[in-house]
């Protein structure tokens, strides 16, 4: 039994390519690119650069299913808090993780390519108070670990010059925590069509 299932996924591998390259010369894409990240829902407004790959599938020359993830750095920085009686410095380490999964919409197969997109995902906060009282979880009303649903609406342009291009992108990462959460997102850097 083992042998008839090594063999059955030895045949997609190999049928697969086929499958996907029946009416058009690309097959697919994959890039790195550096990501820009604007929390919205803290005060003052909380940047965020970091790095992420994605993947994606043709399945007609204009319709390509792409899957990206992204982790942005985390960022260091103090504040201040008070209960009235006593005064706390407090040093917090803040990271973001993103991952979508979604259509991409272009127009057409040649050099220069506008594109839409609408993906399903997750956004993972982690925060680190360094054993201090909590007042920048409850600031921004995250919890260290959190996982929340999100949806990436974004666009953008494609260049390329035979197999290798750049990519421009920007879009609405939103995130629900009691609502939606609106924060803007970029993304720039090389892509590679094969």
């Amino acid at each position: 039994m083992k042998r008839y299932l090594g063999f059955g996924i030895i045949l997609l591998m190999f049928s697969a390519p086929a499958v996907l390259a029946q009416d058009h010369s690309d097959h697919g894409e994959v890039g790195v690119f550096a990501d820009y990240f604007r929390l919205s829902d803290s005060s003052p407004f909380q940047n965020f650069v970091g790095i992420g790959a994605r993947a994606a599938v043709n399945f007609h020359s204009s319709v390509q299913l792409e899957a990206e993830m992204a982790y942005d750095f985390k960022r260091n920085y103090t504040r201040t808090f008070t209960d009235g009686f006593t005064t706390e410095l407090v040093n917090t380490s803040f990271r973001t993780l993103h991952g979508f999964f979604g259509p991409k919409f272009q127009t057409g197969s040649g050099p220069f390519r506008v594109f839409i997109t609408g993906k399903v995902g997750f956004d993972n906060f982690s925060i680190s108070n360094s054993n201090a009282t909590s007042g920048f979880t409850s600031a921004v009303g995250l919890t260290n670990g959190t996982t929340r649903f999100a949806v990436y609406p974004g666009g953008g342009i494609e260049a390329f010059a035979g197999p290798i291009g750049v990519r421009a992108e920007i879009g609405d990462d939103i995130y629900f925590l009691n609502g939606a959460h609106n924060n803007l997102r970029l993304s720039l850097g090389p892509q590679f069509r094969f």
